[in-house]
């Protein structure tokens, strides 16, 4: 509970009722009658207010998340110590307070109407070292120096943000902006850029009394015509790497089918090895074969005979071989038989016959 409220709300009731006890008064007086205590309540009344603000306006609570600056009419105008969180006191009706917040606190400027704290469009408009305007939205997330709370009030009178914070930070963005080309910005110096932005602001903030916490570089807008030229630049550059994969996929057809092509190549000459191979070897064993059958005809000559013989079919009676070819192995002896050829009635003019073979 705070007791300078408390008794701030003491005071208020005392007050009250001094009044209200004096308008009783005046109002029996009027009609009459005595009111015999009212100067006695009046009194104490009046004592109670005056005490019970006296002391409300000395007592002052300081939140832990804020410290106290005491304007002073007795120390050269301002206390060289500021008040620390908890139950402070100060001489009533010659010192004032002013309470500052220690915590996080955020100033953003944004082209967004609603996101920033001023309304519409409050984005930083830089330059970059090529020449292209762009509009930079940016957040600076700041705290008051505990240690430095008075010097900080007597440098900036509470107006802080609009004297140091908001003028500080445009001008650290433009100055930053201006060293860097606009792809660069964008792209490959980006977090060159915030680096840059927050050593800076840093520096300028603590000669200030302030603590930068975070810098957050939010966005980068471009002017339209640039952002159409990079539009095109990014579909151009888009279209050149589909060419260069189709000319990949291309390369990598080719690089297929000349594998294929020299797989069947090996497969083709694999196979042709095998049969010449299998020729060889057959070749091998049809020679080595021959070798044995001349061997054997060379140590017994009738065994060609005997084996033309047996090929000759068990029933066969009749050859038939050109006239001018030679008999190349004796011919087996036939045995002579009749064959009667079957008649016919003859005709007035044949006569029937027999013949012997």
């Amino acid at each position: 509970m705070n007791v300078a409220i408390v008794l701030s709300g003491v005071a208020t009731v005392a007050w009250i009722v001094a009044i209200g006890v004096i308008g009783l008064a005046v109002y029996r007086a009027t009609r009459g009658q005595a009111f015999k205590a009212a100067g006695r309540i009046i009194v104490a009344a009046v004592l109670i207010a005056l005490i019970s603000t006296s002391i409300s306006a000395g007592l002052v609570f300081i939140q832990p998340t804020d410290r106290g600056v005491v304007i002073s009419a007795l120390d050269e105008g301002v206390r060289q110590d500021a008040l620390q969180p908890g139950l402070n006191w100060v001489v009533p009706f010659l010192e004032n307070v002013i309470e500052y917040p220690i915590s996080r606190q955020t100033y953003t400027m944004s082209i967004a109407p609603e996101e920033g704290q001023i309304i519409g469009d409050d984005s930083v408009e830089a330059r970059t070292a090529d020449g292209q305007i762009v509009k930079v939205d940016a957040s600076v997330i700041f705290s008051i120096d505990p240690e430095d709370v008075v010097q900080t009030h007597i440098k900036w009178q509470g107006a802080y943000i609009d004297n140091l914070i908001r003028p500080v930070a445009r001008g650290v963005i433009r100055d930053a902006v201006s060293q860097f080309g606009v792809e660069e910005v964008i792209s490959s110096k980006r977090f060159e850029l915030i680096t840059m932005m927050e050593d800076d602001l840093s520096n300028i903030l603590t000669e200030g009394g302030l603590i930068l916490q975070d810098f957050v570089l939010r966005n980068i807008a471009f002017s339209e015509e640039y952002a159409a030229s990079v539009e095109q630049k990014q579909i151009a550059e888009q279209q050149a790497q589909q060419a260069a994969f189709v000319v990949q996929q291309r390369e990598q057809e080719a690089e297929q089918a000349r594998k294929i092509a020299e797989g069947k190549k090996d497969a083709n000459i694999i196979e042709a090895e095998g049969r010449a191979e299998a020729r060889l070897i057959e070749a091998e064993a049809e020679a080595k074969a021959l070798e044995l059958i001349a061997s054997a005809l060379q140590d017994n000559p009738d065994l060609l005979t005997f084996e033309y013989i047996q090929k000759l079919a068990p029933g066969i009676r009749v050859m038939l071989v050109p006239s001018d070819a030679p008999y190349l192995l004796p011919l087996p002896e036939l045995e002579q038989q009749t064959v009667v050829v079957p008649t016919v009635e003859p005709s007035p003019t044949e006569t029937p016959t027999e013949s012997t073979e």
